[in-house]
């Protein structure tokens, strides 16, 4: 799924369009794997920080949430057909792990898995890596919201 595609599941827009690519999603399993590219470029580099640039954790977090909440909904509907009034919003996080620095060149792959669902809410685990080394884990929790109730 390109960016095209993309920008149809979310409502983020750049600077805050954290998913470039989903490269598989897997009903059956209930997976997603997608990636960011992360570049100098990112506005974010300016202030954290100028000297040694490190992408911010809550970004990270924010990237696995976006891959979640598109996993979320594909679930519930054709992956390749979204409702614009329907979104999965970031609404919990726990179990954080930061292990790793994400810095400008790094390519962050993403991946989420449904852990559990019930009623509005589904839980995931999802992890960010960059060249197959861990950089965060956690157990995200997304809310299913409708745009007349946001």
């Amino acid at each position: 799924m390109y960016i095209e595609e993309i920008k149809k599941a979310l409502p983020q827009r750049y600077p805050f369009l954290f998913i470039d690519r989903i490269t598989k999603i897997n009903l059956k399993d209930k997976v997603i794997y997608c990636y960011k590219n992360v570049s100098m470029n990112e506005s974010f580099f300016n202030g954290h920080f100028p000297k040694g640039p490190i992408m911010p954790g809550v970004l990270i977090l924010e990237a696995m949430a976006q891959a979640a909440g598109i996993l979320g909904y594909a679930i519930e509907n054709d992956a390749n057909t979204y409702r614009q009034n329907e979104l999965y919003l970031f609404a919990g996080v726990d179990k954080v792990r930061f292990k790793h620095s994400v810095i400008p060149g790094d390519r962050l792959d993403l991946e989420a898995t449904l852990d559990k669902k019930k009623s509005y809410f589904a839980q995931f685990y999802c992890e960010a890596k960059v060249d197959d080394t861990l950089a965060c884990s956690a157990n995200i929790l997304c809310a299913k919201k409708t745009l007349s109730s946001i």
